[in-house]
């Protein structure tokens, strides 16, 4: 898993430097390797948000959001009732995480649960 990272706010005269570089347009290129990388639209524009609040002086922490399920849609992905997946939250088969009094499942635990599953009901190699 990889940790957030807050970065400083640049020095003023970096500020300027990238505002005046992102302010004529959003085409980043991206070098990995010494290697132009094409990002998709999606990866693209959050470099190009990050870059914007960089040049604005605000510090920014970069974090990674795990998608999470409320357990209507957990049990849907799984193939099993509501019931029975609190019961298996209940229990600490599948890992629950609250937002107040409302649970929330991870999509990735949900799968490793279906994996598990599927090795039991495959039986002894």
């Amino acid at each position: 898993m990889i940790r957030s990272r807050t970065s400083p706010a640049l020095p003023e005269t970096q500020q300027r430097s990238l505002s005046r570089a992102i302010s004529e347009n959003d085409d980043v290129t991206v070098f990995v390797d010494g290697t132009a990388v094409k990002l998709p639209a999606q990866a693209r524009d959050a470099v190009v948000d990050l870059l914007h609040r960089l040049a604005a002086g605000d510090s920014v922490t970069v974090t990674s959001v795990a998608e999470t399920l409320t357990t209507s849609q957990a049990a849907e992905a799984a193939g099993i009732s509501h019931t029975y997946l609190r019961n298996l939250t209940d229990a600490g088969t599948i890992p629950v995480e609250y937002r107040g009094t409302h649970r929330r499942i991870r999509r990735d635990a949900i799968d490793a649960w279906l994996a598990t599953q599927r090795k039991s009901d495959a039986g002894p190699a």
